[in-house]
């Protein structure tokens, strides 16, 4: 799938940031449609099903947590990839995006090349060459082409940003990742996030398959261990 076989929504109240991010969009061949709040956000969402929306946090209207919240429980908007454009870094604002169902976070002021860099990086998930395969262990099952993880047989829902940690870690099963590598493979090395970042999904991780899932090794970083 090339770039220009994708559709973003890019989702502000500040006109002047809408055009900023349609330009390096539109020069990297993706297209592009916009809304100025998050009511318009949903019912444009609903109308052209975009592969990603790019949505700021405070607008008028509605606020970007309530339509991320309205998007994610239309079944036909599941595979949308969402990311929040915002200012505020205090991990308030990340626990309650991630709890909405935001895939990532992207701050502002935006750099052009972080930009593109993150765009790429969330809708790699729909390239055709990607591998559909499944994770398998005792009593835990991850589809990676369908996004599903199954515990016990029960069917466990995971925003996308909490289901590429777990597959980047089940993938590797005893192997112990740095902290370093997990922020870099997961969410890309030109993307600054929060410290608390990875400890918010690793907790989050472990609240829905259990404590013993991902080991701490204290000094270096985090263990995957097969269930």
């Amino acid at each position: 799938m090339k770039e220009f076989d994708f559709t973003v929504l890019v989702v502000d109240d500040d006109p002047d940031i809408r055009e900023i991010i349609r330009y390096n969009l539109v020069v990297e061949g993706y297209s592009v449609i916009e809304a100025k709040h998050g009511a318009e956000a949903v019912k444009l969402a609903i109308e052209r099903h975009p592969h990603l929306i790019l949505m700021d946090v405070m607008m008028p209207k509605m606020d970007g947590f309530e339509a991320c919240r309205i998007i994610r429980k239309n079944p036909e908007l599941d595979q949308v990839v969402i990311a929040f454009l915002t200012a505020r870094g205090e991990d308030f604002s990340q626990v309650t995006g991630f709890d909405a169902g935001a895939d990532d976070y992207i701050e502002k002021p935006i750099k052009p090349k972080v930009l593109m860099s993150r765009v790429k990086a969330l809708l790699r998930r729909f390239k055709s060459e990607e591998r559909e395969t499944k994770l398998i262990f005792e009593n835990l099952t991850i589809d990676k082409s369908d996004y599903k993880v199954l515990l016990n047989k029960e069917e466990i829902d995971f925003p996308r940003k909490e289901f590429e940690l777990l597959v980047f870690l089940a993938d590797s099963p005893g192997k112990v990742f740095k902290r370093e590598e997990i922020l870099a493979k997961v969410w890309g090395a030109e993307v600054v996030v929060g410290d608390r970042t990875i400890d918010v999904h690793i907790r989050r991780l472990r609240e829905k398959l259990g404590n013993q899932i991902i080991r701490t090794v204290k000094g270096v970083g985090y263990q995957f261990v097969s269930p």
